[in-house]
């Protein structure tokens, strides 16, 4: 069934509340921000509720209710969520907990939530198990709490499923104006993905941040990434879960390369979602996203009156994709000017007190750095108590950075290093003239890196749509090598020249049509090695009998020309996440997979410019360039190999489990490489 539109429930001109306490806090709530609509209390005994007429059943009431706030038990709720259904309400939060979120401590609460969906039919519901919703931009709430938000002209939109953490990020004091707040509780129909993108619609909104427990429905997070993209809102989340992910039989090591985290950051970065680590980063970046969209670099400056800041500055960026690029000749002249000889011209800038509490020698200081060309340019100021202080100064740094904006086009933020040296009403101040209050160093670098990663992200036109192919049913199977091999090969995936032997002696006999050395494999064998059934560097045809027979019980050999002299190992592989299934690992291979922690995801299907960037971000990728003078291995075959790979994960994607090739021997410039071994488990 098609569900309704958000719009009514978003964005409501009548609200019917039921219930006792919580229905009543809804009514206060909406009072005290003003909401201009209606709003109709339905009890079966009271006569009134702060001062409004209490009405008997939903027939009772004058109209169709645009929401509705269901505060009653988990019982009640369905019988309340089918009568407004079929009255034509605009939606309803479900407020009441002890359905699926609760199905191991309570028998029917799986049942009780199909139930509930079948009540609801297409109008839409939030929840059940959640708070609901505050409209700041209209006043209208869904919410039996009290809270910290204010009426707001245009602001960033907030979803979470956790109803608590939404309560106290009501409660920030960093001026970040928030537009939305919804809880979507265990969406049981509405997804976070669909209020978000409902939400996007809104020309008052900004920016959207998302904190989640996990995707449920891949497609529509991509709808909901490219719609962002189109309207040039850019979205931010915080997706909690890092724990290791559960190890399986471990039959490759891809699986244990390609943790769920792992994935999740390469399925946001491809779609332009950008992930921070910790709600004060949520609420920086979307700081930052809400003044000036996405950066346009990564380069930055920073200025502060204090040596220790500008060390703790520059400490911050070790590890970020962030750049305090040297200044240019050009600004050197007008900031010796401004600042004097004693202060060391450098990015960041301690800029000493000199300047302190002049406009204008502060003024052409932070003019000549903002002329630098950086896409945000940063000034460390924590503001002195207002009730033990005077902050005269600080009025007169603010108002040169925001001259030096002005006059120049750059764009400005202000650091405090600790959150309590920004008071709001100066944060509030500082964004309505143009300049991004930041609250915390690291925050405040999280956020520059986020934003200017969506800028790049947003640079280019949208990569191919993600994979999201269904799965086929059917028992595991896993191919021996010789099998996987040839499946590559046939994608184009070099592999060794070979052959399969059904006994020693055919093993023996034809190992001379490869020219020594070779290597003898026993076939249809998990972790090969450890059973003794692998024999590398086999010198000749003796050597290779020898080495057969000592694998008793062996029925089948894979015998393979030896490939010697690369100059590093990879691994490619595949593995299925449950949420975003098949994607792609590279990374080091051979025995250093566990040793360098060397490793990078790829979303597909993917391109091959995509893949010569993840390669270069690695630590094998130097190898591979000719680290330290050491030969070139040949990258172009590397890319090509991977390719191939991920052309097969594709095309093979609803039946492929797993796919496992390590090591991709990589020879040196112009010598191509090698599929070495390979795994390959899929559905039968």
């Amino acid at each position: 069934m098609t569900q309704r539109s958000l719009d009514r429930l978003l964005r409501p001109q009548t609200i019917a509340v039921f219930g006792g306490r919580e229905a009543h806090r809804v009514i206060e709530q909406c009072d005290r921000m003003g909401f201009g609509g209606d709003v109709w209390p339905v009890h079966p005994k009271l006569e009134e509720v702060h001062g409004r007429r209490c009405y008997r059943s939903i027939l009772e009431l004058p109209a169709a209710p645009d929401a509705a706030f269901v505060g009653v038990n988990r019982m009640l709720t369905l019988d309340i969520v089918r009568d407004l259904a079929a009255r034509g309400a605009g939606g309803a939060v479900c407020y009441a907990s002890g359905f699926s979120e609760a199905a191991g401590e309570l028998a029917d609460g799986a049942d009780l939530q199909r139930r509930l969906l079948d009540a609801a039919g297409d109008m839409p519901i939030l929840g059940p198990n959640c708070y609901g919703l505050i409209n700041g931009l209209d006043g209208a709430l869904l919410w039996p709490d009290q809270h910290g938000m204010q009426r707001v002209d245009r602001g960033v939109a907030i979803l979470t499923q956790s109803s608590n953490i939404a309560l106290n990020l009501t409660m920030q004091t960093r001026g970040l104006p928030i537009a939305y707040l919804v809880t979507v509780g265990n969406q049981a129909q509405t997804s976070l993905s669909d209020v978000a993108y409902a939400l996007l619609e809104d020309p008052r909104v900004t920016a959207v941040g998302l904190h989640v427990e996990g995707f449920g429905n891949l497609p529509a997070l991509q709808e909901f990434a490219l719609r962002a993209r189109e309207l040039k809102k850019p979205v931010v989340a915080l997706k909690v879960g890092k724990s290791e992910q559960a190890k399986r039989a471990t039959v490759s090591h891809t699986a244990s390369l390609s943790g769920s985290d792992a994935v999740a950051d390469a399925v946001l970065g491809r779609l332009g979602i950008g992930r921070v680590g910790s709600l004060p980063e949520l609420l920086e970046t979307l700081k930052l996203l809400h003044v000036a969209g996405p950066l346009t670099g990564n380069a930055i400056s920073s200025m502060s009156c204090s040596g220790g800041e500008a060390s703790l500055m520059a400490d911050a960026a070790v590890g970020r994709a962030v750049e305090f690029r040297t200044l240019r000749p050009g600004q050197l002249a007008p900031l010796r000017l401004a600042l004097g000889q004693m202060v060391t011209l450098s990015n960041p800038l301690d800029y000493h007190t000199f300047a302190w509490g002049d406009l204008g020698r502060q003024t052409d200081a932070f003019t000549a750095m903002f002329e630098g060309g950086y896409a945000l340019n940063l000034v460390v100021l924590d503001f002195p108590r207002t009730d033990r202080c005077d902050a005269a100064d600080w009025t007169t740094t603010v108002d040169a950075i925001v001259a030096a904006s002005a006059s120049t086009g750059g764009l400005a933020g202000v650091v405090a290093t600790l959150p309590e040296n920004m008071p709001e009403d100066r944060a509030v101040s500082l964004m309505k003239r143009g300049v991004v209050p930041f609250c915390g160093i690291f925050e405040t670098l999280a956020a520059t890196e986020i934003a200017s990663r969506i800028g790049r992200e947003w640079s280019v036109p949208p990569e191919l749509r993600l994979l999201d192919v269904p799965q086929v049913e059917g028992e595991i199977e896993t191919l021996d090598e010789a099998d996987a091999k040839a499946a590559l090969s046939a994608f184009g995936v070099p592999v060794p020249a070979g052959f399969v032997a059904n006994s020693p002696q055919e093993a023996m006999e034809r190992s001379d049509e490869l020219g020594y050395p070779v290597a003898l494999k026993g076939l249809a064998i998990e972790h090969k090695t450890e059973a003794g059934a692998v024999a590398l560097n086999l010198k000749d045809a003796t050597a290779v009998f020898d080495a057969a027979t000592s694998m008793n019980g062996t029925k089948a050999f894979l015998v393979e020309k030896m490939v010697e002299h690369s100059v590093a190992e990879l691994i490619i592989g595949a593995a299925r996440d449950p949420v975003f299934g098949l994607t792609l690992t590279v990374g080091s291979g051979g025995i250093l997979v566990e040793l360098l922690d060397d490793s990078a995801i790829l979303s597909l299907p993917t391109t091959r410019t995509a893949i010569t960037e993840t390669i270069s971000r690695l630590r094998i990728g130097k190898l591979i360039n000719g680290y330290r003078g050491r030969p070139k291995g040949d990258l172009e075959a590397v890319v090509f190999a991977v390719a191939a790979a991920a052309d097969y994960v594709v095309k093979n994607a609803a039946r492929l489990e797993e796919l496992d090739i390590n090591p991709l021997m990589v020879l040196p410039e112009n010598k191509g490489v090698v599929a070495v071994d390979a795994l390959i488990r899929r559905r039968r």
